[in-house]
């Protein structure tokens, strides 16, 4: 310990003592040794700019033809970007779980430093990197039930023996938060009889016990490798879940806000300029603690209420809640934004709505998806009850009947929502199928019965390459769309993650409207009418000159109305 500054080690010292009450040594050294051999992982002087646009998708997203001897899902996908000139346009690629897993769709880590040979190899992502920021995801509330420490643990080797969450099926855990209608506790045969094991989200995804200090190095070191393997991101899965107290909700519990501090400390010293991006799928109060102070917590937290809020205000044609709910939002300092999106691979969810939408309007979306071909996962309450936990559709979809309207208003209608995200502080993310505009994939939740598989479509490149030839196609006008929005954005200072927001007085009758100013350079207002009935907006109603739209290439008089069709985004500097 003797090479590490004092300062650095008494804070590091206070972040572990924090988490466990005390200081265990092996932990203390452990940290110390990752701090010996940092790796500097930034770009540039800042944490973001104008520029970072995330895609979302999975390694084995794109799969090679048949006469691609040789080429892996990672090469395929990498060679599809590359070739429609995203990465021009996308700064960072998000590579959803890529290591070896046993279910949910990589969600179940058999083994975390590993990748799965069904997607490609580290050579692969080393090759993403060359074109690409990237992101990858810490899976760490749990692991595969066929990972090597827990059938370690099963068998009772003594170096995994405090390594899992066990719980006890006579305690009262009525109080524990579940995501999924699933027991919470699952039996397993071990050596020395019947183990009951914490199964937050599934069977097959066993909860690892951060109690241990041992398992905490074993993340931690995790940690640091990705971000030396080339992560610039790094999300933490579920973190919300991480640390169990019977008698408590387990979530949220002062532990895991302390284990979260410790993580940024880890990599702010053993790979500084990684960014931290949690991911807790609750009612936006809850989601934004994860700011901490604003400099010792995430960087950015996922704007988790804005994909319910804004479908509901297309459903609607009422802009009220969604633009009083924009009205609200801070962020605790410049060392944080919003990471803004509206469809990942899981669906829309719905407890980030809860406190914003009244129980109607939440029940209204719950019908219109339904009706739209679309499910919904439901979770279970301490008295056996249950409410809907997330929408499953494709977020195209959820946006419009496409059995009811053109592809030409449908695709309208869509990007007008992406515009709108594209538009908001913070940074945007988009997800593989939103760019493409995939349709929701029935059949696939038929064959498998999982609900989710709706929006997790794999392709081929020749099927992707032929969805996308139709020119008047839904899904061409939607990927010319999207593409043209994001290279308008790119283009624009006042689209920084860390430029204001200012919300503009607009009825809530369709309109939205805000204006963003950079710290330095020209503002820009962004004005959004969500119905289907034209509308204008008075200059005096903007609050700040402008006399060009750059999205509609147009000039715009300043001293007359602003028209807006029905759906129309306009970006006025």
């Amino acid at each position: 310990m003797s090479t590490l500054n004092a300062d650095t080690l008494e804070a590091t010292r206070q972040h572990i003592e924090a988490v466990y009450g005390d200081v265990p040594e092996l932990l203390l050294d452990g940290i110390a040794n990752l701090f010996e051999n940092a790796r500097l992982n930034k770009r540039g002087d800042s944490l973001w700019d104008e520029n970072d646009v995330v895609l979302i998708t999975y390694a084995d997203q794109i799969r090679p033809d048949q006469t691609e001897t040789g080429v892996s899902p990672l090469e395929a996908q990498r060679q599809f970007l590359v070739d429609h000139d995203l990465h021009e346009m996308l700064r960072c690629v998000h590579l959803l779980p890529f290591c070896p897993s046993t279910s949910d769709d990589g969600f179940s880590v058999a083994d975390y430093l590993a990748v799965d040979p069904e997607s490609g190899t580290w050579d692969d992502i080393a090759r993403m990197g060359v074109d690409f920021d990237l992101m990858y995801d810490l899976v760490l509330n749990h692991c595969s039930a066929s990972h090597p420490w827990f059938r370690s643990f099963l068998e009772g080797d003594e170096r995994y023996d405090d390594f899992i969450t066990c719980g006890d099926p006579n305690a009262d855990l009525s109080d524990v938060v579940r995501p999924r209608s699933l027991p919470l506790l699952t039996e397993f045969d071990a050596h020395d009889g019947t183990r009951h094991v914490w199964t937050t989200f599934s069977a097959d995804q066993v909860d690892l016990n951060y109690a241990n200090p041992r398992v905490m190095l074993k993340m931690l070191e995790t940690l640091v490798e990705y971000a030396w393997r080339g992560a610039r991101i790094i999300r933490l899965d579920a973190i919300a879940f991480l640390w169990k107290e019977v008698g408590t909700s387990c979530l949220h519990l002062p532990q895991t806000h302390a284990a979260v501090q410790l993580m940024r400390h880890v990599l702010d010293h053993a790979a500084p300029g990684t960014l931290v991006l949690t991911e807790t799928n609750v009612p936006h109060e809850d989601n934004i603690s994860y700011f901490g102070d604003g400099t010792d917590e995430a960087h950015m937290v996922y704007q988790f209420s804005l994909p319910p809020l804004l479908i509901d205000a297309v459903a609607t044609g009422d802009t009220s809640i969604l633009r009083d709910w924009m009205a609200s939002l801070r962020l605790p300092s410049e060392q944080t934004t919003y990471f803004n999106f509206t469809a990942s691979h899981d669906g829309i969810g719905v407890r980030p709505a809860e406190g914003i939408l009244p129980p109607d309007r939440i029940d209204a979306l719950v019908q219109r998806v339904k009706s739209h071909g679309g499910d919904v996962n439901m979770r279970v309450h301490g008295d056996g009850s249950e409410s809907p936990y997330e929408l499953n559709i494709t977020y195209l979809d959820a946006v419009a009947d496409r059995r009811a309207v053109t592809p030409a208003e449908h695709s309208r209608r869509f990007l007008a929502t992406q515009a709108v995200m594209l538009s908001m502080r913070g940074m945007p993310a988009v997800y593989f199928h939103s760019l493409v505009g995939s349709p929701s994939d029935t059949d696939a939740v038929v064959e498998t019965g999982i609900k989710r598989r709706i929006n997790r479509h794999k392709y081929t490149r020749d099927e992707l390459d032929t969805a996308l030839a139709g020119v008047d196609d839904l899904q061409r006008r939607v990927f010319d769309g999207y593409a043209r929005l994001i290279r308008v954005r790119q283009s624009q200072p006042a689209f920084h993650p860390n430029a204001s927001q200012t919300m503009l007085e607009l009825p809530g009758d369709g309109l939205i409207g805000w204006t963003r100013q950079p710290h330095s350079g020209d503002p820009l207002t962004v004005l959004v009418n969500l119905s289907e009935e034209p509308r204008s907006v008075a200059p005096a109603q903007c609050s700040l000159p402008f006399s060009r739209d750059v999205l509609a290439e147009e000039m715009v008089s300043p001293d007359s109305e602003v028209p807006l069709r029905p759906f129309q985004v306009r970006w006025l500097v």
